[in-house]
């Protein structure tokens, strides 16, 4: 005989796997998909290039580290721990991003870019996460709205 209380469990439990463990998934394919583009140049001047393709991978490893560190925390992991283990596995994937980019016509791999995505992925677990009892009211709501956090 089927037990539905049995069901029922483990529906909420994919429904929760899917909740916390499919954004960062997506983030990921998402940055996969940007490094399949032949590079394209955004400005004619140099230095505004540069800065808005190093901020573009600031922000991408920066929201890729916080979707694991939602994920870990909501899966029970511990709020440090994940906090260490969501930086180190965006600089893996930063490692692997400029791997595949050297396959990519016009692109290449760059040292450059994993330690841009270092600082991002760094900058927002711990500049951001740490300290979010001293940021302004909308990203403390942010941060509760979409259980960054999981009390």
């Amino acid at each position: 005989m089927v037990d539905i209380y049995y069901i029922i469990k483990c529906m909420q439990k994919i429904k929760k796997l899917l909740n916390f463990w499919l954004p960062p998934i997506l983030w990921a394919l998402l940055i996969f998909s940007f490094s399949s583009f032949p590079t394209v140049k955004t400005s004619e001047f140099f230095l505004g290039d540069f800065i808005l393709k190093k901020t573009a991978h600031i922000v991408e490893y920066g929201v890729l580290a916080t979707l694991l560190y939602r994920a870990m925390i909501n899966s029970g992991i511990e709020k440090k721990k994940a906090m260490w283990i969501a930086v180190v596995t965006a600089v893996l994937y930063g490692i692997t991003d400029e791997i595949h980019q050297s396959f990519t016509p016009g692109r290449g791999p760059a040292v450059r870019d994993v330690i841009i995505d270092t600082i991002g992925a760094s900058i927002f677990i711990f500049g951001i996460l740490k300290n979010i009892k001293k940021m302004p009211l909308i990203i403390q709501n942010m941060y509760n709205r979409y259980q960054i956090s999981n009390q």
